[in-house]
């Protein structure tokens, strides 16, 4: 497997694009804490990028707006129950370590709190001892290196061990781990779910694919880098934290069958997204390829391959909303997100979806 290292910003202008821009006022309640039982029972607010006019759907409908021949872009990663509860040896006290980036030799990257409890040569054991870590170092950001000890399969004690990593804005746990991963999740290693993809059902894929609908399955490794604020004024001097992807050759066959076909290529989560414009050539060509991408996209850049998105509603002042306006334009997007509000739209991770079209 090839790795490319990749780092594509946009050249800055005069003008400062502040991260201020980017704001709304969202009230709490609006919030969704909870997946709905049915996952394609949610609402679908559908906006014209060229002109601004919106429309309020039931995303069931979602394939009443898409066109034989289009292609349909999903990110099949499947979230890792990466939250683990421990105590420090020979204190007992708490400690929680969120497993970022696998290393090699059983060592991961990860997040620690409280990270004062955890210099190097701290031992850690989850689960009466059927997993013990050890702080080996610090590294970027304060993130420690932690390597693990067990019987047995990684991956299955893990299973029994860990939490899904949900974001900080939902206050309780799942009951049901599955409800954080789509119906499609395939490749494991994320830390956070695609969570546009949390709408389609098995039934709606078909129903889509049936309508003459391609479909191709692109990875990205979700970091925690999606839910980091954007912690300096000006947008550009904003830096990404680098994420995993894989673009194979079905895929890139069928995404560039589809721009010489005239199809329209429509990316499912701002995920798949990074993922396609990390992989394309500046003619919007795709390549089989993988590696790490630190894209970062806001007003101003070009897309070379999406011509739509669906998308979920994103935090005030986040990546994520920059990366909608550039596609549609901060102005729509911002009154989009006005109209959201005041229809009681359900925001973030397991609220309703956008598509842009």
């Amino acid at each position: 497997m090839l790795y490319y290292p990749i780092e594509k910003k946009l050249e800055k202008t005069g003008a400062i694009m502040k991260t201020s821009d980017f704001t709304f006022d969202l009230p709490e309640e609006l919030i969704a804490q909870d997946p709905l039982t049915d996952r394609s029972s949610s609402r679908l607010l559908v906006l014209d990028k060229e002109t601004g006019e919106i429309r309020h759907e039931g995303f069931r409908n979602i394939a009443g707006y898409l066109k034989r021949g289009d292609c349909l872009v999903l990110n099949d990663t499947k979230v890792i129950p990466a939250r683990l509860i421990g105590e420090k040896e020979g204190t007992g006290a708490k400690i929680e370590v969120l497993l970022l980036k696998r290393k090699q030799d059983n060592t991961w990257e990860t997040l620690v709190k409280p990270g004062r409890k955890a210099k190097p040569g701290t031992r850690i054991s989850f689960g009466q001892g059927k997993l013990v870590g050890e702080v080996t170092d610090i590294v970027d950001e304060g993130n420690r290196l932690v390597k693990f000890e067990f019987d047995g399969i990684f991956e299955e004690v893990l299973d029994e061990l860990g939490q899904m990593p949900l974001p900080p804005y939902i206050t309780h746990q799942l009951k049901d781990k599955n409800r954080y991963q789509t119906v499609y999740a395939k490749h494991e290693g994320s830390a956070a779910a695609p969570t546009a993809g949390l709408h389609f059902t098995k039934e709606l894929l078909k129903e889509i694919e049936e309508k003459g609908i391609r479909l191709a399955y692109v990875t990205l490794h979700v970091g925690l880098g999606t839910f980091r604020p954007v912690k300096v004024e000006d947008v550009t001097e904003h830096h990404m934290h680098s994420e995993f992807y894989v673009v194979d050759e079905e895929a890139a066959e069928k995404i560039n069958k589809t721009r010489k076909e005239g199809g329209r290529i429509i990316s499912v989560g701002t995920t798949s997204t990074r993922t396609l414009e990390s992989a394309a050539d500046e003619n919007g060509f795709i390549e089989p390829k993988s590696g790490w991408t630190e894209i970062f996209i806001y007003p101003g850049y070009k897309f070379k391959v999406i011509d739509g998105l669906i998308t979920n509603f994103h935090l005030p002042e986040s990546t994520l909303l920059m990366l909608v306006s550039a596609l549609a334009g901060k102005e729509h997007i911002l009154k989009a997100y006005d109209e959201a509000v005041k229809e009681r739209y359900r925001f973030f991770s397991f609220g309703d979806a956008m598509f842009i079209m």
